[in-house]
């Protein structure tokens, strides 16, 4: 799953029965993906005129902001103090360390390499709920994850030639927002049942810009040194892919199975690869093509049903 889009919705309960997804849902879906293929491509270019932290203060506190009057529209959230634990826990990992990470990997690779690996997610997370979850790990959960390190490992491989290490490290910081985020989707799980998401979405990111607030002040110089458009692209990373994707994601999700719903999310690596050659003029390695496809056909064998 994309980067740093939040899919709080993604793990209620499905109400839809399987009934046929209208032409709403289906344009929601096209909006959701469009708009977080679109964060991969906007974090790589702003990566010239933010670091990494506070460009995720900067999106953090825009997506806040954007999503308060619609949290609060449906009521003051009043969570338990074992919800707020979970809350804390989700934004502290998915939009704090998620987006820090990122925004910092991307520096190093394309925004089409970030979002192929961002894919392994779903399979750390059948991994994890196995162990937490009482889910059965099986043969083909094990085979799955085999093929899908091995595309990582391809994809790494692809992106650092020769003793430049930088690459490399970008793997790495690209793979940590993909645990960051498993670890939270086995967290949100029992905690959507119970809170609205919109509430749980809002109150995780309010979290996560108080985890980014020690780069309050590289924010303030950054922005004051930035271009306008540049400032401009922070804020559209914050209100359109957080806060509006949350919102078409969840009215889809409403409208179609989980599992319907969760298969499209596999889209985002190609849409991410046109704009990045569209807006960014830049591609992955050619190998890197092969380790995606790699890593997606072991998440599709690790969450294959039988």
């Amino acid at each position: 799953m994309p980067a740093v889009e939040p899919a709080a919705p993604a793990t209620a309960p499905d109400t839809s029965g399987g009934a046929q997804t209208g032409p709403l849902a289906l344009a929601a879906v096209g909006i959701t993906l469009v708009l977080w293929a679109s964060a991969f491509v906007g974090i790589r270019h702003l990566a010239h005129d933010f670091s990494a932290g506070a460009l995720s203060l900067g999106r953090l506190t825009a997506g806040a902001l954007a999503l308060a009057p619609v949290a609060l529209a449906q009521g003051l959230p009043r969570p338990s103090g074992r919800q707020w634990l979970s809350i804390a826990t989700i934004g502290v990992l998915w939009f704090g360390i998620y987006n820090l990470s990122l925004n910092a990997g991307e520096q190093r690779v394309d925004a089409g390499t970030a979002s192929m690996l961002l894919q392994v997610s779903p399979v750390l997370i059948a991994v994890l709920a196995a162990m937490f979850l009482g889910e059965r790990f099986t043969a083909q959960l094990a085979a799955g994850l085999a093929l899908a390190f091995s595309g990582v490992v391809v994809i790494g491989l692809s992106t650092s030639g020769g003793d430049n290490t930088g690459d490399l490290l970008g793997v790495v910081l690209c793979l940590v927002p993909a645990a960051a985020y498993s670890i939270s989707v086995i967290v949100q799980k029992p905690l959507v049942a119970e809170l609205s998401a919109v509430h749980v979405t809002w109150l995780a990111c309010s979290i996560g810009v108080v985890t980014c607030l020690p780069w309050a002040g590289r924010l303030v110089a950054e922005v004051g040194d930035a271009p306008l458009s540049s400032t401009l692209w922070l804020v559209y990373l914050g209100v359109f892919p957080t806060a509006i994707a949350f919102t078409t994601y969840a009215y889809a999700l409403r409208h179609m199975t989980a599992s319907a719903l969760g298969v499209t999310t596999y889209l985002v690596p190609p849409l991410t690869i046109v704009m990045g050659l569209v807006f960014l003029d830049e591609v992955p390695p050619v190998v890197a093509y092969a380790g995606g496809v790699l890593a997606l056909v072991g998440v599709a064998v690790a969450r294959r049903s039988r």
